[in-house]
C-alpha cells in the first residue's frame, strides 16, 4: 500500500539531509577536555564514597566493640586546702644496733627475719572506693599527696 506524499514527513527527512551534511567531528581537543572531566569526576566520586564506607565502619566498629565502660559521674580529685611544706631529706647514715644487748633499733630488723609491714602514717583519703564510676586513678596510699598548688 503506497502511502501519500506527506508534507510533513518531506520536511523532516529535508531537515535531516541538511543536519548531516553540515554535522562535523567534534576536535581531538574537546574530546580530551570532556574525557578528562569525566575521570575527574569519577574519581572524586570513588575517593567520597570510600571515605564514607570506612567513616561508617569505623563507626560502627566503635559502637559494636566492647571498649572502655563510660562513667557517669566524673571522678573527683580533692584538692589541699593549702600546700604542704617539702619534707625534709632523712639522714641517709645508718645506725648501728647495739652489740651489747643484740636487740634492734626501733624501725630496724634484725638479720634472717623479714620486715615487719605497719601503716603508713598519713595515709591520704581514698575517694571514690567502691563508689559506682569510681575512677580507676585514685590515690591509694602509696604516694605521698601532691604539693603543687591547685590549678
Amino acid at each position: 500500500m503506497p502511502e501519500p506524499d506527506d508534507l510533513l514527513r518531506s520536511l523532516f527527512q529535508e531537515a535531516a539531509s541538511t543536519g548531516q551534511s553540515r554535522a562535523r567531528c567534534a576536535p581531538v581537543a574537546l574530546v580530551t577536555r570532556r574525557g578528562e572531566r569525566l575521570r575527574r569526576r569519577r574519581i572524586a566520586t570513588l575517593a567520597v564514597g570510600a571515605c564514607l564506607v570506612f567513616a561508617g565502619t569505623g563507626a560502627a566498629a566503635a559502637v559494636l566493640l566492647p571498649g572502655h565502660p563510660s562513667t557517669g559521674v566524673p571522678a573527683v580529685t580533692p584538692s589541699p586546702s593549702r600546700p604542704s611544706p617539702t619534707p625534709k631529706p632523712v639522714p641517709t647514715s645508718p645506725r648501728s644496733t647495739s652489740s651489747a644487748t643484740g636487740a634492734p633499733l626501733p624501725g630496724r630488723t634484725a638479720p634472717g627475719t623479714p620486715p615487719a609491714t605497719a601503716p603508713p602514717a598519713t595515709a591520704p583519703p581514698r575517694t571514690g572506693q567502691g563508689a559506682p564510676g569510681a575512677s580507676a586513678t585514685a590515690t591509694h596510699g602509696t604516694s605521698p599527696p601532691s604539693t603543687a598548688p591547685p590549678r
